[in-house]
């Protein structure tokens, strides 16, 4: 049975990547959630999904600027210590501000066989793997991304399921975990639990459970 996660916790009725949203995919029968994560400018790792909240960018806003609803990374961590959780690291190649390292420590004081690391950017698993980071997960929607994976050492490749079939993932299989993003429909999640993907991430609870 693969890992059933919730796409930015469960937002139905309550706002997406909140402590909320987490509560409400654990108690619909979820394993744990996926969440994004930023750095405010005073280097606090907080989640959300986009770059920007209310037209500014969250690297240049503080804590206390944020409104109470965002949550720390931190608090998710503890919240929910015994739950699977896909840490997304929000970043844009090639510059950095340091949020690796953020992550890297974060990380190491709040340890979990639970939670992995994923991200768009390859420069930023890179500098994650050199950190000691892992597990590590490559996320792409484009096939020719999936290139790079033996470049980035990373364990888990989270493709896009409209690049999955039944050989795509015993392709995949033969040298990674596969995370399938975002599966909502019941008949889909059955095809891709049969051939053996290792997680699952949806919107909709009732698909997986």
């Amino acid at each position: 049975m693969p890992l059933r996660l919730g796409h930015r916790g469960i937002a139905l009725g309550v706002r997406e990547n909140t402590l909320e949203a987490f509560r409400k995919a654990l108690d619909s029968g979820l394993d744990g959630f996926e969440l994004d994560v930023h750095l405010t400018k005073d280097g606090v790792l907080v989640v959300h999904h986009d770059f920007t909240l209310g037209g500014a960018p969250i690297a240049g806003l503080s804590l206390r600027e944020l409104p109470p609803y965002v949550p720390t990374l931190e608090a998710v961590l503890e919240s929910f210590p015994g739950a699977w959780i896909n840490v997304e690291l929000k970043s844009l190649p090639p510059e950095t501000d340091g949020r690796e390292e953020a992550l890297a420590r974060l990380l190491a004081r709040s340890p979990s066989e639970r939670v992995w690391v994923s991200s768009f950017d390859p420069l930023a698993l890179v500098r994650l793997r050199r950190l000691g980071v892992a597990p590590l997960g490559l996320l792409y929607e484009k096939p020719e991304a999936l290139e790079l994976a033996p470049c980035l050492g990373v364990a888990w490749v989270h493709p896009w399921v409209g690049l999955l079939d039944e050989e795509e993932v015993r392709r995949l299989k033969a040298r990674y975990r596969v995370l399938a993003w975002t599966v909502n429909d019941r008949r889909e999640a059955q095809a891709l639990t049969a051939w053996g993907v290792d997680a699952l991430v949806t919107d909709f609870p009732e698909v997986l459970v």
